[in-house]
């Protein structure tokens, strides 16, 4: 078992340096061949970057790397990160950031096509594929995903609003800067890489998984180790072997499925897994904060309060 655990710990990290490259390549193509030429910025700290960049050609014939700028600009959010998030949460978004500067530095630019729309939409596409993979793996691309956690953690308003607010700002200035065609194309080239996005990875879906295992206990262990979630245990006997064991059935988000193959992997390998979409849940069901609580307490905050009542 310690064996097979130590394999699906480096399998884990190879694949996570796989999504890293890609994300790299992903950003850099999009970047250099279709957002670049077209005078279309791309969300975040990428298209801050970006503004740095024309503004160093346009007023001081400056030639910048945008790639450079990408990096230089995160250092500071990813300090913010580092102290108001915690490591974990950071480190793989950190080499994300890494990756995606270095590539984007090495790699060429060209042009493709001159249709504005065509760089638009492809640009969007390219950067959506990188980032829903990433986030498909548990890390960010940095930049302004980190910066709305660290103000959604501190405000208590959610991560969606504080990212279309600085996309937004994004938008005005490259109205300004370029033209307001620009900052149209940019919406565009926003809104195709969210949707992207989505069709990787959507974190508000639910789902929910049955798990027939004949080790409930290491099962269940390995999951509440990775995985903050409730779970109901159901006897279940096997109609071919009449081998008795447990269905162990819990719901959780889409972001959290990657976590819970590893756990059942690593307490289990013999385990039968069947995902099912989950329309809508009525009841308890743990946010992001409430789960940081109980990572951190081991204490739901609402079960804290009514323990202290008694």
């Amino acid at each position: 078992m310690k064996r097979l655990t130590a394999n699906n710990k480096n399998t884990e990290i190879l694949k996570r340096m796989g999504v890293l490259l890609v994300c790299g390549l992903t950003s850099a193509i999009s970047l250099n061949y279709f957002l670049i030429p077209a005078k279309v910025l791309s969300a975040g700290m990428n298209g801050i970057a970006q503004i740095i960049v024309a503004l160093g050609l346009e007023h001081f014939d400056l030639h910048l790397n945008t790639g450079l700028f990408i990096f230089i600009l995160n250092i500071p959010i990813f300090a913010l990160g580092f102290w108001k998030l915690g490591k974990d949460a950071t480190f793989w978004s950190f080499l994300n950031v890494v990756a995606i500067s270095l590539i984007t530095m090495i790699f060429p630019q060209g042009e493709l096509t001159e249709n504005i729309l065509m760089n638009s939409l492809m640009g969007g596409v390219f950067l959506g594929i990188g980032a829903g993979l990433a986030l498909k793996m548990g890390f960010t691309t940095g930049g302004m995903d980190i910066l709305s956690l660290v103000l959604s953690k501190t405000t208590g308003k959610t991560v969606g609003n504080f990212m279309f607010i600085l996309n937004g700002l994004i938008v005005l200035v490259a109205g300004f800067i370029f033209s307001w065609e620009s900052a149209l194309y940019t919406i565009i080239s926003i809104y195709v890489m969210s949707y992207v996005v989505d069709m990787i990875h959507t974190s508000h879906q639910k789902l929910t998984a049955m798990i027939i295992t004949t080790k409930p206990d290491q099962v269940g262990r390995s999951i509440s180790q990775r995985v903050f979630r409730g779970m109901t245990l159901l006897p279940s006997v096997g109609g071919y072997s009449g081998v008795e064991g447990k269905t162990i059935m819990i719901v959780i988000t889409r972001y959290e499925l990657y976590d819970l193959e590893q756990a059942i992997l690593e307490a289990d390998e013999h385990a039968f897994v069947n995902i099912l979409p989950t329309q809508s849940i009525l009841g308890r069901f743990a946010t992001e904060d409430e789960q940081r609580t109980f990572k951190a307490t081991g204490v739901f905050p609402e079960m804290k309060v009514r323990k202290g009542k008694r």
